[in-house]
């Protein structure tokens, strides 16, 4: 076992401050049956503990660090914005250029207002796409995750949650009456609630690829298959790609699956590893925004300096390196192949579902398409590997139901590492 002493001691200490020691409950590592690690720094592809322990990351911050850890051209750029005060709450020139940037690089995205974390910008494109269509309804898809606001939570089930949240537990009745829900993939559920709730529906909100079930893409047909409900009803399509924006390709899922939502919603790696959220879409629908339209939405930490001086370093090297993504598909390739080919080879029944760089491994005898079969996954199995890599200096989700990331930061020479690690901990299974 690792040593993890002083970790313990930091999380004994927390629990009498913090609700169970962490400030987000998906660190908390209810799901692998063991306390979290406190993480003391990062660089490049590896995480180092507070009792000194050394990981290869495959969390990247929850799919922040595309570039890895503590980038050297980001670092230099919030140092240099630092030097000019740490906020404002007033119009700065770079948010000005970072909005550019995301209307040029994002296929549907002609306007784009910048806030501060991915609950807040899907907050808010719920309610603009509410103020644009004059409806009250929504839809979202079982098991995927849009962020903890109530517009959105209200009726969702997460797998990776205790039970009271996955009942709404705190929200009042009145959203869920708004709340509708449909299943990933199945495109008829979808095509039953426009039926059921004729000209009631404002928007379809979905991640084109859902990052909180593992990591599962969609079917071929299911997203067109949304885009044309959505257009033939005049609900808004809206994409969730706090996950998959700028991760699965530079203009996102929409670019990858040529499918233009109404409305895009952007976090993650926008910021740098900094926080960041920002919804944008169609130029009429965006007017409906205050201060040019009635749908009000003001924060005091919007535009924030450093983390729009992170945002244009991180787009900048993104959009330099020609091959970056062709390489991270490699990379990824490869290590699918590796992890995949060690199961077959033992017989362990276990899927891998990788869309680019996410990736996720489900310890079931069936592929994982969708939220009921997610359920079938073998928590326990996983709680096990989970803990088995990590003493084999693997940084994994600590969750069946979270995706797993690389990074440009994870070489060759790391991939075969992580490797040789899987192959050891499986042939104790």
């Amino acid at each position: 076992m690792r040593r993890t002493t002083r970790s313990n001691r930091l999380l004994h200490r927390a629990q009498s401050v913090i609700p169970g020691g962490v400030n987000s409950a998906d660190r908390a590592f209810r799901d692998v049956a063991r306390s979290p690690l406190f993480i003391r720094k990062a660089s490049a592809a590896f995480l180092w503990d507070v009792d000194g322990n050394k990981f290869i990351d495959y969390s990247g911050a929850r799919g922040q660090m595309l570039l890895g850890h503590a980038n050297p051209g980001i670092l230099k750029a919030i140092r240099t914005a630092s030097k000019q005060g740490t906020n404002y709450a007033a119009p700065c020139e770079l948010e000005l250029r970072l909005a550019e940037l995301i209307s040029r690089v994002m296929p549907s995205v002609e306007m784009v207002r910048l806030v501060s974390s991915g609950t807040e910008a899907v907050m808010s494109a719920v309610r603009l796409a509410r103020a644009f269509t004059s409806r009250p309804k929504i839809i979202t898809f079982e098991g995927c995750y849009h962020g903890h606001a109530d517009t959105v939570a209200s009726r969702q089930p997460l797998l990776a949650a205790p039970q009271p949240h996955r009942k709404g537990t705190g929200i009042p009745d009145s959203f869920r009456v708004d709340h509708l829900v449909a299943s990933f993939n199945d495109l008829g559920s979808v095509e039953t609630l426009f039926r059921e709730h004729p000209n009631a529906i404002a928007a379809v909100v979905v991640e084109p690829v859902a990052a909180h079930l593992g990591c599962i893409p969609p079917a071929p047909g299911f997203l067109e298959g949304v885009r044309a409900l959505c257009a033939g009803s005049g609900a808004l399509l809206i994409f969730d790609e706090v996950t998959t924006g700028f991760r699965v390709s530079l203009g996102g899922a929409q670019e990858l699956y040529d499918v233009k939502p109404d409305l895009t919603v952007l976090g993650k790696i926008l910021g740098g590893g900094l926080s960041i959220g920002a919804y944008g879409g169609r130029r009429d629908i965006m007017h409906a925004v205050a201060p040019t339209g009635p749908m009000e939405q003001t924060g005091s930490f919007s535009g924030n300096p450093l983390a729009m001086a992170a945002g244009l370093e991180t787009l900048r090297i993104i959009m330099t390196h020609k091959l970056l993504y062709r390489r991270l598909e490699e990379s990824s390739a490869r290590l699918q192949a590796l992890l995949q080919e060690e199961c077959d080879r033992r017989g362990i029944r276990a899927h891998m579902n990788r869309v680019g760089s996410m990736w996720s491994l489900a310890f079931s005898s069936s592929p994982v398409t969708d939220y009921a079969s997610a359920t079938r996954i073998d928590t326990h199995r996983y709680a096990q590997f989970f803990n088995a890599m990590l003493e084999q200096g693997i940084y994994l989700p600590a969750s069946p139901w979270e995706t797993a990331f690389l990074s440009t930061a994870h070489t060759l020479r790391l991939l075969d590492r992580t490797r040789n690690a899987f192959r050891g901990v499986l042939q104790r299974f």
